[in-house]
């Protein structure tokens, strides 16, 4: 469904991305995982285009997407910080981006909307917002327009408990319905009950991924901290 081939990009001396190559399918939820200054993020800006790599490949269902844009209405992003207008209101973001997305989708999903209640602070400017507050609207306009593929990176900051279940909820339902996700968090407990395949990438190189089972089995752990734990042990002695 969706492929990347020998996918480099480097940062001025630095190599972010060292030929990462990997096949991602329908009904999977990924968990990209790995330090801070991995390559997590550029990874998944190069999935959206939003940074162009320096050689390699990424395809979506069978097509070739680097230099295009018409793809990404199959994909939701949710960045780990939303970025919009201070002076706007929330119910008018939400009538801007449908209004840019028009003819685009077939059908709304409003789950969110409704379960994190955003008729209740939609007349609020973006700037009066809190951080958390800005997450759900991130959230809501990620899964609006019903894709096929779900980006989200580190969903769950800033969320409260009752917040970070509904949309750990949502993840599922969605998983359930096959769609991608690929997911990253550095609060590894949110990703042990959403993961099927773990994906763990270092200094822009990728490390291993294959379905958390096979993980958990390999280091005889059943949490995936724990068990990331152990094969960092391992690489460090070899």
């Amino acid at each position: 469904m969706l492929e990347s081939t020998h996918l480099t990009k480097s940062f001025g001396k630095m190599k972010a991305l060292d030929g990462v190559s990997v096949r991602m399918n329908a009904g999977q939820a990924i968990s990209l995982v790995g330090p801070n200054g991995s390559g997590k993020t550029t990874f998944l800006k190069c999935l959206l285009g939003l940074v162009i790599p320096d050689s390699g490949d990424i395809v979506l269902n069978g097509a070739h997407i680097l230099g295009g844009w018409d793809y990404r209405r199959h994909i939701g992003y949710m960045p780990q910080i939303g970025r919009y207008p201070d002076n706007m209101r929330v119910g008018q973001v939400f009538d801007m981006v449908k209004e840019i997305r028009r003819g685009a989708f077939e059908h709304l999903d409003d789950d969110l909307m409704r379960a994190f209640e955003v008729e209740k602070f939609a007349h609020k400017t973006m700037r009066t917002l809190s951080g958390g507050t800005r997450q759900k609207v991130s959230a809501c306009l990620a899964f609006l327009f019903d894709p096929a593929v779900l980006i989200l990176d580190e969903p769950t900051a800033g969320l409260d408990p009752v917040s970070s279940e509904i949309l750990k909820e949502k993840v599922l339902s969605e998983k359930a319905k096959g769609k991608l996700i690929l997911v990253t968090s550095h609060i590894l407990s949110d990703l042990d009950e959403l993961t099927t395949d773990v994906m763990y990438i270092i200094e822009g190189k990728l490390q291993f991924y294959q379905p958390i089972e096979q993980l958990k089995a390999r280091t005889g752990e059943e949490k995936l901290n724990r068990a990331l734990a152990q094969v960092m042990k391992q690489n460090a002695a070899a």
